[in-house]
């Protein structure tokens, strides 16, 4: 879109849009503790208690004694035989009576007062201590216990006689309820004031929740969805497969499985609901809200499965929120997905290559289960198209709940679109009433954090001069305690900026959003056949998700949406709907899995949109180099054992050759390591890798050798948190490496990789010198095609095809640390877990490969021939 320029005729302006809208034990006092006179006088002596007005507490109410409990002992603390007290306490039978009740009324010689700094009693504690919990109750007690006699000490009279006066009505306080003393249970947990402020505290959440539960109720019944609940549940009955169309905030996603659920379609808990989604975002944060609704815990009869994320219960769950892919896997164990009921494909217009597989194994297993219901949730574009791959089924249109929204484009191209969103941003915020949130929608992570860091910066050297700012991102590989910041209400005079990948287009729903800002891009993989590669490339989005974009502006009243682009380019640059997913990305995993079900003729296999011959020939050429794949096309012993993971076939054969091959064997615990790692380097570091890889290691030559010793420093610190925070490394992503690592282990005992890689270690004995070597070997044998050669204008590609592609080392990737910074000599080969195309062609994730014949021994098909042909060029 960067090209095109403004409309011949106008003239150029400053960029402006516009703005329109707590025993019954008694405590002791012993005796023995007293010397012997002071025994014979405790004893000859009528103790008395001073009868004044209890003081314990001036501002509290204290209760009627025919109200009390039936055993009054106080509790005791032991503070040892010898050690002296410096006070105390009443005494007091079990039959609730005062063992100073004789003289009670005496006169001021037989009067006996409260302990003094002089006394010499010692408290016996008749209860055994047995924790550091109790510990802490008693000395809460007895510094309780001391502050209430030192209050009762302060409010005695300074004329004790006064009360054997005649006539004196100082006796009047016997009748007084309110001066009655209170007592504690020996059972009671609590100490008297913490049980007023924990009923307090408990009451008031009590309340607060039922508020809580009673608005989120209201809510259910004014989402669009609700007047139709009785319609939709007749048509579901009726018809075994079901279009539902609606606007994103109609309420489809999160009261359709609870109106299921409401007219029995679980069975009393013997079946389940599935409800897919494309993204484990919505995945998980969908679950979370609809648990919410129903007033159950996430995890009990509402839970999620996202890959290396299981928060279901076996014969509990029965709404079950999953990713599309997740639900592809369970082919491979039940082929007719007989736990089920019902299963809704919700956001199916988002095309994805795990949908459109799921959608055609799913119409082949229908007429097998004639009680399946299938629903498949879209927005309002493609709803016809599935309708006639599902021969016709009707579509049930749910009407969405939006406002106008005022759409603006900018009067020229803007070349940098970030710096125009940060512009528009502050546009906004300085010239539009509150309340109004923003929503920006950004390519990825590192160009949101990008812009969420400028915004700050823009807004601290503001200061006050402009309203409160509160910037929320949101993108896949943020901890899910952050991504719910989105939906947290905004506080009064202060606006959200929220910046979101595409998933803010209609899997997410974001209350007071009434601006929306968007560039107009999106990231996307494609598969490049020839070549065999996958890049990431930042392309222009389609008018159907730029439209999609906009309506997020109109849900809670009219909004505005600022496109930063031209009208000309959105009517004839923007391709019309966006491009499925299968028709531009690798097939390998895809292709496996099928064969892997028994399905062989791949052509006729029913698809809504089929792939290119030559992606699927790629990709079962990919395979047979994998060794998934026999001469034939048939599925190996091999391949059958990569489908027990739940990661790409590439990482499969690395952890397979790691226990299994002699050149590497003994080194799948690294490998395991290093695979889960690399699933979670986009959210791994706080800041830059190479600040983190200073505090790991001086020197350390590949970004994978990093990440095993990142994970292995973690985890002889036993796992810390502390260890994370002094390293710059994200706690919370490395709990989630650590539990992809389990699930991975699990898989490789399942498969027998562990017990063969146990044999193997024993037999070579110390390999410590040979890791490394071992490491590389293994991701050779995974990631053929991902291997770059050193040349004269840099790396190149390497491949079958003619030409190499010129590709750059990330900034972000240790090795361009070491080659720029450090100048180390660049290795001739170089491994490449990810390439990606933005403003040049970049390699990430970068492995070291030292030695050329490592190639050939691991993969002679490929490198040998490449290898030799160089090498005779070179000589000529």
């Amino acid at each position: 879109m960067s090209s095109i320029t403004s409309e011949t005729g106008k003239r150029r302006v400053k960029r402006t849009y516009e703005v329109t809208r707590q025993n019954d034990n008694a405590v002791r006092i012993e005796p023995s503790s007293l010397g012997e006179e002071e025994d014979k006088e405790a004893k000859d002596k009528n103790s008395a208690l001073q009868p004044k007005r209890s003081r314990y507490d001036p501002n509290k109410v204290f209760s009627n004694t025919n109200q009390g409990p039936e055993k009054n002992n106080l509790k005791g603390e032991q503070l040892g035989s010898q050690k002296k007290s410096s006070k105390y306490d009443e005494k007091i039978t079990s039959n609730n009576e005062l063992t100073t009740k004789k003289g009670l009324l005496g006169d001021s010689e037989n009067e006996t007062k409260y302990a003094s700094s002089n006394s010499k009693f010692n408290v016996e504690v008749t209860h055994k201590i047995k924790n550091a919990k109790e510990i802490d109750k008693i000395n809460r007690q007895r510094m309780w216990e001391e502050q209430q006699l030192r209050n009762a000490m302060a409010g005695q009279s300074d004329h004790p006689d006064d009360i054997t006066l005649e006539g004196s009505d100082k006796y009047d306080y016997v009748f007084d309820t309110d001066a009655m003393i209170d007592y504690t249970n020996e059972e009671d947990d609590l100490l008297p004031e913490e049980k007023l402020q924990y009923e307090a505290r408990l009451a008031q959440a009590l309340e607060t929740e039922e508020k809580r539960i009673l608005t989120i109720q209201e809510a259910r019944k004014l989402l669009p969805v609700h007047q139709y609940k009785d319609e939709l549940l007749q048509e579901i009955k009726k018809n075994q497969v079901l279009i539902i169309m609606g606007e994103t905030g109609s309420g489809k996603t999160t009261q359709l499985p609870q109106y299921l659920v409401e007219d029995g379609f679980t069975d009393q808990g013997k079946l389940q609901i599935a409800i897919t989604q494309p993204r484990r975002v919505a995945a998980t944060s969908v679950a979370a809200r609809v648990a919410d609704e129903m007033n159950v815990v996430l995890g009990k009869e509402v839970g999620y499965q996202i890959r290396f994320e299981d928060k279901t219960t076996p014969n509990k769950t029965v709404l079950k929120y999953m990713t599309d892919g997740m639900l592809l896997r369970e082919f491979l164990t039940d082929s007719k997905l007989s736990k089920y009921s019902c299963i809704m494909i919700d956001e199916a217009h988002e095309r994805t290559l795990a949908t459109d597989i799921l959608i055609g194994l799913l119409k082949d297993i229908l007429p097998q289960r004639p009680t399946l219901k299938l629903l498949i949730s879209s927005a309002t574009m493609n709803a016809k198209k599935f309708s006639e791959f599902f021969d016709n089924c009707p579509i049930f249109n749910v009407p969405g709940r939006r406002y106008p929204v005022d759409i603006h484009y900018t009067l020229q191209p803007e070349a940098n679109y970030i710096h125009a969103a940060i512009t528009t941003i502050f546009q906004i915020h300085t010239t539009q009433s509150l309340p109004g949130d923003i929503l920006v929608f950004l390519t990825g992570q590192e160009e949101i954090e990008r812009t969420k860091t400028k915004l700050e910066e823009i807004m601290s050297k503001l200061g006050s001069r402009t309203k409160q700012m509160i910037i929320t991102p949101i993108y896949a590989n943020l901890p899910q305690e952050q991504q719910l910041k989105i939906f947290q209400p905004t506080p009064e005079n202060c606006r959200k900026v929220v910046l979101a990948t595409n998933i803010a287009e209609t899997s997410l729903t974001i209350d007071g959003i009434r601006y929306v800002i968007d560039p107009g891009f999106v990231k996307e993989n494609s598969y490049v056949p020839s070549t065999g590669m996958t890049q990431l490339l930042t392309v222009p989005c389609s008018r159907a998700s730029v439209d999609q974009r906009a309506g997020r502006a109109g849900r809670v009243g009219p909004g505005k949406c600022f496109r930063i682009f031209t009208k000309w380019s959105y009517l004839h640059e923007l391709e019309l709907m966006p491009k499925p997913e299968i028709t531009r990305t690798n097939l390998s995993n895809t292709v496996l899995l099928l064969l892997s079900l028994g399905v062989t003729d791949l052509i006729k296999f029913p698809l809504m949109d089929k792939p290119s011959i030559p992606t699927l020939r790629k990709s079962l050429e990919n395979l047979y180099i994998l060794g998934a794949l026999n001469s034939k096309g048939t599925i190996t012993r091999l391949g059958k054992m990569m489908c027990e993971f739940p990661c790409e076939p590439e990482f499969a054969k690395v952890l397979y050759t790691a226990a299994t091959q002699e050149q590497c064997q003994g080194v799948l615990e690294e490998c395991l390591t290093i695979v889960s790692m690399l699933h979670e380097t986009p959210s791994l570091f706080i800041g830059q890798k190479r600040d983190a890889a200073a505090s790991v290691l001086s020197e350390v030559e590949s970004d994978h050798i990093l990440y095993l010793e990142i994970f292995n420093q973690w985890r002889n610190s036993k796992f810390s948190r502390s260890w994370c925070q002094d390293h710059k490394i994200q706690f919370k992503t490395m709990l989630r490496v650590r539990n992809i690592r389990n699930q991975l282990f699990r898989c490789s005992e399942k498969v027998g990789l562990v017990e063969k890689n146990d044999q193997a270690r024993m037999k070579i004995g110390n390999i410590a010198g040979y890791i490394n070597a071992r490491i590389t070997r293994c991701f050779i044998s995974g990631f053929p095609m991902n291997i770059v050669q050193l040349g004269p204008t840099g790396y190149q590609t390497m491949g079958r095809s003619s030409g190499g592609l010129n590709v750059s080392v990330h900034p972000t990737s240790i090795l361009f640390v070491n080659h720029k910074e450090k100048a180390q000599r660049p290795s001739k080969y170089v491994l490449y877990q990810q390439l990606m195309l933005t403003s040049k062609e970049f390699i990430r994730d970068c492995l070291v490969i030292p030695k050329e014949e490592w190639l050939i021994d691991m993969v002679p098909q490929i490198f040998k021939d490449l290898i030799d042909d160089k090498t005779n060029r070179g000589r000529r």
